[in-house]
């Protein structure tokens, strides 16, 4: 049989609902069908990890910064590398017109 998986806000709603106190753990245990243990582990881990409620605003910024930060250089290569594709096709033509062979540059031409 397989496991069946549970949200993260279910699990959050459930230890919070044992830590108020207003019921007993079995009973709420039993209400939602749940496995005690597995109940203990949730328990355990949101204690565990509750230090990073507080840090989240500011570590959610940061990534943030860091994927705007990231985006703009993306967006730069992308525009040099439309300048550059341009510049190319220009000296290509001015090449052809020229009645020359394009020039090629050996470790570029390699397939691999």
């Amino acid at each position: 049989m397989p496991r069946k998986k549970y949200t993260s806000e279910f699990k959050t709603k459930i230890v919070l609902s044992i830590l108020q106190g207003d019921k007993e753990f079995n009973i709420i245990c039993s209400e939602n069908g749940l496995n005690p243990n597995m109940v203990r582990k949730w328990k355990q881990e949101f204690l565990q990890n509750a230090h990073l409620a507080f840090g989240a605003d500011s570590e959610r910024k940061a990534v943030q910064r860091k994927e705007d930060d990231l985006k703009k250089k993306n967006d730069q290569m992308l525009r040099n590398i439309g300048q550059l594709t341009l510049e190319r096709d220009f000296l290509q033509d001015c090449f052809r017109q020229a009645g020359e062979a394009i020039p090629r540059i050996p470790e570029y031409d390699q397939k691999g």
